[in-house]
């Protein structure tokens, strides 16, 4: 048996504009039937329990707006909440635990917000029930005999004291203009001020105010909030972002000492490297997003992690993506290199008021794909505009000689348009290019975001048009600023390889900078390392080998990594464990595996 779902996304519905073919063409409809009928805000309506899942108005809706899909009759015993007819729907509570720390991870638009909201108390789930009030008594009776029924009894009671660290920490200054120390202060209910500035690098921030903050300050301010409110359950959103890997280190110190104090903690996160080191259980939420998001069972971190690149959950026996994500051993610098050279530069220097940065001289090979890591703040991406054209040195000189496509760190949505008309209506044939399409148009689902207006798309949608925007263009090298920034994992894993096939099959170069690790391992050949004081002065080293880059990098942050025995993975080894001092002692900071794996094949 199966449980019909359909879904319409109202800012697709344009029945105004169609001629009404989902409705005209539903073979129900045609047998005098009122299958799909037009509801009172002009939208299409669905019936889920006439529809006979044949597909029809999918392929003859214009805008893409229906989705049919089947799921077990199962889970609809397991509906948690649902926003109304033809909305999305949650199956499934993710679980809490006191003095263990849950991560969550899941595509954007899965449902991972809600969930959040309803561990927090801030939404009473309505079990399906979308026409009637919902209550805490419904969702304890049918929360009976499980283990999450003692906190929502708490949250009914009001008892349960939850502390939030949202995922859009760039409204705080809406609510916050003065300095970040006078905020902190007001906030430290544990008294643990001082001790949590230390660990999260905050000394230099505490006196600018919250508008002047940049997004990794902005964020680990965000995280300090939450980790000083004196409360039972931490929710953590995307703690991550903005910050490089020296300071989600330090996130992911204070995290761990929340539960230590015998604090339950649950993580959303997309960098599967920080999610893997800070957690003790991993749930996955799966579905198709907009649709409908299922929570699943808890998995120890690296099982759930690995179930998550495999796409395959072994307690459901499902199989969520039909191929899994892997990492080879091409990151160990065994590419043969093309000698041809698609751009050089010599020794440069760029000097501001209080900062400057120098690089010494290198080149970028044709084919060849060039990942840029180091702290924030030290100049990468000053760097990666002189390459691009976009800033001047003032000593040295960047030779192209060819077009650099580059996409910024800070994206904008001045375009008045829809994304089809920026996309295609601005690059014309070459967004219709069918290896864009197959690698990362189609994997993005970039026919939902045509119809879509600039202004309108979240951060996440924004970074995807711009890749696929840089992507698309004729260039002999590709410059891309940050591009896994508001992606989920799964984009993440899409937007690696398929910049990593296109560099190759065009024959070009590409240069990327990025904060998340594994994003790196899959998509670049060698590396550049950046090192210096943050703020005050940068230094870039030349390209070198993966391997050599990797660990002069992880060298200075004092991390050692080995490869998963089953998907070839980077794993962060625990400071001081036995592993740690081995490969510190032996210099093997990264691309070494653990005692008992063995590297995975390459792909």
């Amino acid at each position: 048996m199966v449980h019909r779902v359909a879904v319409v996304d109202d800012d697709l519905c344009q029945s105004k504009k169609c001629g009404l073919e989902c409705i005209k063409e539903c073979p129900v409809n045609i047998n005098g039937q009122e299958c799909i009928v037009l509801g009172q805000d002009k939208m299409a309506l669905v019936s889920e329990e006439l529809c006979i899942g044949c597909g029809i108005c999918i392929k003859v809706c214009p805008f893409d707006a229906i989705d049919i899909l089947n799921l077990s009759e199962e889970l609809k015993e397991d509906k948690i909440q649902q926003y109304g007819v033809n909305a999305f729907r949650l199956f499934r509570i993710p679980t809490v635990r006191k003095g263990q720390v849950v991560g969550l991870v899941g595509r954007n638009g899965i449902g991972k917000s809600t969930a959040l909201k309803i561990l927090a108390g801030q939404l009473v789930p309505n079990l399906g029930d979308y026409d009637h009030e919902p209550t805490w008594d419904k969702l304890l009776s049918y929360l009976s005999g499980r283990e999450m029924k003692e906190h929502f009894e708490r949250i009914a009671r009001g008892e349960l004291r939850v502390s939030l660290k949202p995922q859009a920490v760039y409204k705080l200054p809406e609510a916050w203009d003065r300095d970040a120390g006078s905020l902190l202060n007001k906030m430290d209910e544990r008294r643990v001020m001082d001790d949590v500035v230390r660990t999260l690098s905050l000394e230099e921030t505490l006196g600018k105010r919250l508008p002047d903050l940049s997004g990794g300050e902005l964020q680990r301010v965000a995280v300090a909030v939450a980790a000083m409110r004196d409360a039972d359950l931490y929710l953590f959103d995307e703690p991550s972002s903005y910050n490089d890997v020296y300071q989600r280190l330090e996130v992911s110190k204070l995290i761990t000492r929340l539960a230590e104090a015998g604090k339950a903690v649950l993580v959303v996160e997309h960098d599967i490297a920080f999610l893997d080191y800070v957690a003790d259980y991993v749930q996955i939420i799966y579905g198709e997003p907009g649709a409908y998001g299922i929570v699943s069972g808890l998995y120890a971190s690296r099982t759930g992690i690995n179930s998550l690149l495999d796409g395959y959950l072994p307690q459901e026996n499902i199989r969520f993506r039909d191929h899994p994500v892997s990492f080879g051993q091409r990151s160990a610098g065994e590419t043969v290199e093309s000698e041809e050279v698609v751009a050089e530069y010599t020794a440069l220097r760029k000097s501001y008021d209080t900062f400057h940065i120098t690089a010494e001289k290198g080149s970028i090979k044709a084919g060849t794909i060039v990942g840029v890591v180091g702290a924030n703040a030290l100049g990468k991406t000053t760097f990666l505009k002189m390459v691009a054209g976009q800033e001047k040195p003032d000593k040295g000189k960047v030779s192209a000689g060819t077009k650099v496509a580059y996409k910024p760190q800070y994206l904008t949505s001045s375009f008045a348009g829809t994304v089809d008309e920026f996309l295609v209506g601005t690059l014309g044939t070459k967004y219709s290019e069918p290896v864009l399409q197959d690698s990362l148009a189609a994997p993005l689902r970039m026919e939902k975001l045509l119809p879509r207006r600039m202004s309108d798309l979240s951060g996440g949608e924004l970074q995807k048009v711009a890749i696929v925007a840089t992507m698309a263009q004729e260039a002999g090298v590709y410059a891309l600023d940050e591009p896994s920034a508001f992606l989920d994992v799964e984009d993440r894993f899409v937007v690696a390889r398929a910049i990593n096939r296109l560099v190759k099959a065009r024959g070009k170069a590409g240069i990327i900078i990025d904060h998340d690790l594994q994003v790196l391992d899959i998509v670049s050949d060698r590396l550049m390392v950046f090192d210096g004081e943050p703020g005050t002065s940068g230094r870039a080293t030349q390209p070198m080998t993966k391997e050599d880059g990797m660990n002069a990098f992880l060298k200075l942050v004092g991390l050692t990594y080995r490869r998963d025995v089953n998907t070839g993975r980077p794993r962060v080894n625990k400071p001081g464990s036995k592993l740690d001092r081995e490969q510190k002692e032996k210099g093997a900071y990264y691309y070494v595996s653990a005692q008992g794996e063995e590297v995975a094949a390459p792909d």
